[in-house]
């Protein structure tokens, strides 16, 4: 098979919890046993949450790298290519290695189906699991940092060994599936804690820690909490760097600086991801990172200090400066009630009051089974402009679904059918010192990030 059809196949076998599969982890054991259980040949830490699970995952696999080891990243989902999904050391697994681990995974799968071990082929989320366990396995990597898909507890990654589990920030979101209250939705996040495992985790919603607290308590787990390392952001706080733009390039982010005793070691804290939201997640990768030297590794404070400066993370409150007398972009994938307000916070904290007011003009899209309401509550009172648009996938709500769920939030909204016809409508509709903010779905701002940079690219 070519690259583009073992893509083509593998979206075919479609999403894990369409009719008539079920949700569990039986069928992802035995087709992980078929392939000689590669998730058991790589010791791994497991990141589960409702947001912030995929920032602290990059953040932690960028300090290991820097510490020298080999490291796998599993995330999900992507911004530009699938590939993007299965990393290691930074980069994303090759075309070739990709078709070939497919074949693998897809030869396997056949024989179970065939002798009845399998009642039918896995599903789409399974199949890149499996991908990704046998990727790493065969090149020999030291450690893999596992982003859970979903829920935590009957999700394909939790069929994984972690020498530590992290549970970031939980809110509302996939209710259908998870439940519609923040402790059921926490109780399935902590289904990754192991019995005499390791817990990191932050205090947030009481009904989500009492929740984790409980299901730690009953398997014995010992708990890590990252408290020490959120640093102190209040007004006039001691060294602290406040949250302003230190980027004006392409690939380039804004930084929040600040310095923490890390291991009776002072450092600066240069990160890329940008709002007091990420400050958590942050918090959670260097107690990650402490936490390894007791599994075997050696992580120093350096190490820390040096793999979040140079952590990877596109799409996450990314600035895209606009050519010479054009507005800048953001690009940020808030794509629930809990995102855009940490969105909100780090658009007021940046372009507010208290910074150089900026006139703001959102590009929005979502999808179907999203808070559509909530979010334009939330986000579209600050803008002056709001273009809603469609993304290019069956689960999207359509621009009329959006106008009509959104309408009420502001005055302003206009429909464009295509993404690029919504960044050509808002730069003509933003002035030159204003910012358009692209934001809703990974899916829209996936297709205006690889559309702005190919453009930035020929430009320069």
């Amino acid at each position: 098979m070519t690259y583009a059809q073992t893509v083509a196949a593998l979206y075919a076998l479609g999403h894990e919890l369409g009719k008539p599969r079920k949700f569990d982890l039986e069928h992802m054991r035995v087709l992980s046993a078929a392939l000689g259980n590669p998730h058991r040949r790589f010791p791994s830490v497991l990141i589960a949450g409702t947001n912030g699970k995929g920032s602290t995952s990059a953040t932690l696999a960028s300090i290991i790298h820097a510490a020298g080891y080999r490291t796998a990243l599993y995330t999900s989902p992507h911004l530009l290519q699938i590939n993007e999904r299965i990393q290691i050391d930074g980069e994303p697994i090759s075309d070739p290695e990709f078709t070939e681990m497919y074949s693998r995974v897809d030869a396997a799968a056949r024989k179970l189906v065939d002798s009845g071990a399998l009642p039918l082929m896995p599903s789409f989320f399974e199949t890149l699991t499996a991908m990704a366990f046998e990727y790493f396995a065969s090149s020999g990597v030291e450690i893999a940092v596992l982003e859970v898909g979903m829920g935590g507890r009957l999700d394909a990654t939790n069929i994984s060994d972690p020498c530590l589990s992290v549970i970031t920030d939980v809110a509302l979101d996939h209710q259908q599936y998870l439940g519609d209250t923040i402790s059921l939705i926490a109780a399935e996040k902590a289904g990754i804690i192991r019995e005499n495992g390791v817990l990191i985790t932050l205090p947030q919603h009481p009904e989500a820690n009492d929740a984790i607290g409980r299901i730690a308590t009953e398997r014995n787990a010992r708990g890590v909490s990252a408290t020490k390392y959120v640093p102190n952001v209040t007004p006039g706080a001691a060294r602290f760097d406040n949250l302003r733009p230190a980027a004006t390039q392409l690939g380039q982010f804004f930084r929040s600086r600040y310095f923490l005793e890390v291991m009776g070691e002072e450092i600066l804290i240069e990160t890329p991801l940008l709002g007091r939201h990420q400050l958590r997640n942050v918090a959670l990768a260097i107690a990650a990172a402490e936490e390894l030297n007791q599994c075997g590794f050696t992580i120093t404070a350096q190490n820390i200090a040096t793999g979040i400066r140079d952590t990877y993370w596109p799409g996450r409150f990314q600035l895209i400066p606009g050519a010479p007398g054009t507005p800048d972009f953001i690009l940020d994938v808030a794509h629930n009630p809990a995102g855009a307000w940490a969105l909100r916070s780090a658009l007021s904290e940046n372009f507010g009051d208290d910074a150089t007011p900026r006139s703001i003009t959102f590009i929005f899209g979502a999808m179907r089974d999203k808070a559509v309401a909530e979010m334009s509550q939330i986000l579209f009172p600050l803008a002056d402009h709001v273009i809603i648009t469609h993304a290019e996938t069956p689960r999207a709500a359509t621009t009329d679904e959006l106008l009509q769920l959104a309408g009420p939030s502001a005055t302003d909204i206009i429909a464009a059918t295509t993404v690029p016809e919504a960044i050509q409508r808002a730069r003509a509709s933003t002035p030159a010192n204003g910012v358009i903010v692209i934001t809703g779905s990974i899916y829209i701002v996936g297709e205006a990030f690889g559309l702005l940079h190919s453009r930035h690219k020929a430009s320069s």
